[in-house]
């Protein structure tokens, strides 16, 4: 946060006709100083991600290849949602995420605040697809999963770090409007799968009929991360708290052995006061 300097403010009334001016009054320094400038830096960002490999290695090594990020870049995302499509730009074809501004600002009691939001009416598209999930050892592998393909939208992202509690503290709402993923070693297929807030399929929360928009396409996921003591005892561990996940859940095919065995749905899914604490061994 910047404050306008003194010298500023006589420079711009050195500009001023003097009878403009003979209204105005001395201030003094206590005045002076409550005079600040705009807080925060905005980031308007739109790029694409391609990873060839990404490796986790402890004594064997878990294999994700070909991973991209992008846009959704697909003309079907949300096709429950029939108005304003064009305004929306829920039929945008683009393989970047576009369409974010990042809001950073720093709080006078030290807090960190940043929201993730869209540009304009419409929602943040995103795509993320990989190749192959692999486990592998000194002689062995197994093929986990492959043919990964997620497509999706936010609404809503905030992130704020509390100096009190020094806790971060994550508040978004995410939607999946399609999800592909083959589990290999189980042979176990998901088709169609679709996630979205709790009051966009099924009924509402409140019991009454569910309305696609928008304004209910993202699960609502509200979560701390922290350091804390362990659980089961003494020594630090990675926290996570979850304190709210709220949504709406369908598969439109679960696959196994290749065949279909039908579809799956999950009407107003409320996960609350779940507990982690995430250390090595």
């Amino acid at each position: 946060m910047k404050s306008l300097k003194k010298s500023a403010l006589v420079l711009a009334m050195a500009g001023l006709p003097f009878a403009a001016q003979a209204d105005l009054k001395p201030i003094d320094d206590a005045q002076m100083g409550s005079i600040t400038g705009q807080a925060g830096v905005t980031i308007e960002l739109e790029t694409r991600v391609d990873i060839g490999e990404f490796r986790y290695t402890d004594e064997g090594s878990l294999s994700i290849k070909d991973i991209s990020i992008g846009g959704a870049n697909t003309t079907g995302l949300f096709s429950e949602i029939t108005d304003f499509r064009d305004a929306l730009g829920l039929d945008a074809t683009t393989n970047l995420i576009d369409n974010i501004a990042i809001e950073i600002d720093v709080a006078a009691d030290g807090d960190a605040i940043i929201n993730v939001l869209p540009l304009t009416a419409a929602p943040i598209d995103f795509g993320v697809s990989t190749g192959e999930w692999t486990l592998e050892g000194h002689t062995d592998s197994t093929l986990l999963a492959s043919n990964f393909n997620m497509v999706g939208a936010f609404t809503k992202v905030g992130i704020t770090v509390d100096t009190a509690t020094d806790r971060l503290n994550l508040n978004t709402k995410v939607g999946i409007s399609d999800l592909d993923v083959d589990i290999d070693f189980l042979g176990l297929g998901i088709r169609d799968l679709k996630m979205t807030g709790a009051d966009y399929m099924g009924t509402k929360l409140d019991g009454t009929a569910a309305a696609p928009s928008v304004l209910t396409l993202g699960a609502t996921i509200d979560m701390d991360v922290y350091k804390a003591t362990r659980l089961g005892g003494s020594g630090d561990a990675l926290a996570i708290d979850l304190n709210t996940f709220a949504a709406d859940m369908s598969i439109g095919e679960v696959l196994v052995g290749g065949a279909s065995i039908g579809s799956v749905m999950l009407d107003n899914l409320v996960v609350q006061d779940t507990t982690m604490r995430i250390y090595g061994h």
